[in-house]
C-alpha cells in the first residue's frame, strides 16, 4: 500500500498473514474484472481492524483504484455505494475515524481526472448544495496521511494539475491558491509552465474579486513576461480586465460546467496580451 494512505492496521493478531490483505491491493493493481474484485472485497480478504477481521470497505477500495487508475472498478464502487463510498475511511496510525475528502486529494495527488470526474458527479447525489461544497474544501483527512491540511484544489494548484483543477472549481469548490499559483508559476521549469498557467487562469476564472496584487510591480517585467501586460495590469490595480477574461468571469459565475465545454480557441489556455489582441 503506498504511503499515506493509512489502510493497513499496525494491530494485526499474531499468526496474521499479511498477503491476505495484500492480495487484494495486488488484485486492484492488476486490474482484474470488476466482479472478481468485489467477490475478493466482501467474501476473500479482509484487513484488521481492533484485532478482529471486517471486509475491505467500498470507500478503501476506491482508494485502492485512484493509486493505480483502474476506473471500471472506480465506476462500480461510485455507482453501486455512491457517496458512501467516498466516506473518509478509519486512520491506521491514530485509530480515529478521519474527515476530510482524501479521495479528492489522492486523485489529484495521482491526476486521475476520469475517476475525480466520476466521484464530483457522486457528490451530486448529497442532495444539498453546501454539503457538497463543504466536502469538496474539506483538506486531505487525518494529520498523519499525505497531503493533510491541504484541499484538494490547493494540492492541484501546487501540483499543476490543470483538469482536476476545472473540475473542482466547476463543481463549486472554492478558488484557494492564488498566491501559490502566482509562485508556481515563477519556480517551475519551462517543462511544466503551460500547466501552471493553466492553474493560474482557472482561478483567476472563478475567483470572485481578485485581490491587488500591488507588490508584483516590484518585479514588473518579469511578471508581465509571466502574465501578459492585461492581466498584469489588472491584477495590479492599474486598469480593468481584459474583454476576454470578463465574458469568461461571467460564464464561469453562471454557467460554470459550460467552461469545459468551449470551444479550442476560446479555452482559457493563456489569459495573456496574445491571445487577447
Amino acid at each position: 500500500c503506498p504511503p499515506g494512505l493509512g489502510l493497513s492496521s499496525s494491530r494485526e493478531p499474531p499468526g496474521f498473514c499479511p498477503r491476505t490483505a495484500f492480495s487484494f491491493y495486488c488484485a486492484v493493481r492488476e486490474r482484474l474484472p470488476v466482479w472478481l474484485l468485489e467477490d475478493m472485497r466482501t467474501m476473500e480478504v479482509f484487513c484488521w481492524e481492533d484485532g478482529h477481521p471486517r471486509a475491505f470497505l467500498p470507500s478503501e477500495a476506491l482508494l485502492y483504484t485512484l493509486v493505480h487508475d483502474h476506473q471500471d472498478y472506480a465506476r462500480y464502487l461510485l455507482n453501486r455505494y455512491s457517496v458512501s463510498a467516498l466516506k473518509a475511511p478509519r486512520c491506521s496510525f491514530c485509530c480515529c475515524r478521519s474527515t476530510g475528502a482524501p479521495h479528492l486529494n489522492v486523485a489529484v495527488r495521482y491526476n486521475r481526472v476520469a475517476i475525480l470526474g466520476m466521484m464530483v458527479e457522486a457528490l451530486k447525489d448529497c442532495g444539498m448544495k453546501n454539503q457538497r461544497r463543504e466536502y469538496l474544501d474539506s483538506c486531505g483527512g487525518c494529520s498523519h496521511v499525505a497531503d493533510a491540511g491541504k484541499t484538494a484544489v490547493q494540492l492541484a494548484v501546487e501540483l499543476s494539475h490543470p483538469e482536476c483543477l476545472l473540475l473542482l472549481l466547476v463543481q463549486g469548490a472554492r478558488p484557494d491558491g492564488l498566491d501559490a499559483a502566482l509562485q508556481r508559476l515563477v519556480s517551475c521549469d519551462v517543462s511544466e509552465r503551460r500547466h501552471a498557467q493553466r492553474c493560474l487562469d482557472f482561478l483567476l476564472l472563478f475567483l470572485p474579486e481578485p485581490p491587488l496584487l500591488r507588490r508584483l510591480q516590484d518585479e514588473s517585467q518579469r511578471w508581465q513576461s509571466l502574465l501578459g501586460n492585461e492581466v498584469f495590469s489588472w491584477l495590479c490595480g492599474l486598469a480593468p480586465p481584459p474583454l476576454l477574461l470578463q465574458a469568461l468571469r461571467c460564464l464561469a459565475r453562471s454557467g460554470p460546467d459550460q467552461i469545459s465545454t468551449l470551444p479550442n480557441f476560446l479555452q482559457p489556455t493563456r489569459l495573456d496580451q496574445t491571445r487577447l489582441n
